[in-house]
């Protein structure tokens, strides 16, 4: 082979080694990064990985908001109608967060809990997150949005 075409060569599977590694290392980083949604009953079956960041949706259950007294740790439990699992968060909640409010919750599944870093309540009273409702539907129980029942 000649000299120009070998090192041309090379520098060909340089690059391509190079970009593989780029492509690799972007979707490791990537993976690390992505929050799966779950319902509450799938985390209540354990289809979460521990220690893996999430994302869950739900209805938080009436009477179940407890806030300390002495900073802004909350917990309380969400449900899809089906299960209940309870979520520990510390910070200052939207201000339409509120027992029977459909709810999504970033953070982490750690023993039994989800332990979130932060709490989205849409803007309109009447919003259930799409795949709330979607799991709630799934439960047999009517899509309507009525949240008061609950």
């Amino acid at each position: 082979m000649h000299p120009q075409r070998r090192r041309r060569l090379i520098w060909i599977i340089a690059l391509l080694l190079g970009l593989g590694a780029v492509v690799a290392l972007a979707s490791y980083a990537l993976r690390q990064n992505i929050n799966l949604f779950y319902t509450p009953s799938q985390l209540a079956a354990n289809e979460a990985q521990e220690g893996r960041r999430i994302q869950v949706g739900g209805l938080v259950v009436q009477g179940s908001v407890q806030r300390s007294a002495d900073s802004l740790a909350v917990r309380f439990m969400l449900s899809d109608l089906q299960a209940n699992v309870p979520v520990q968060f510390n910070g200052i909640l939207p201000d339409l967060f509120r027992e029977g409010q459909g709810i999504v919750a970033n953070g982490v599944w750690s023993n039994g809990e989800v332990m979130a870093d932060e709490v989205l309540a849409k803007h309109d009273e009447n919003y259930m997150p799409p795949r709330v409702k979607e799991a709630i539907e799934a439960a047999g129980h009517p899509g309507d949005g009525n949240k008061a029942a609950y």
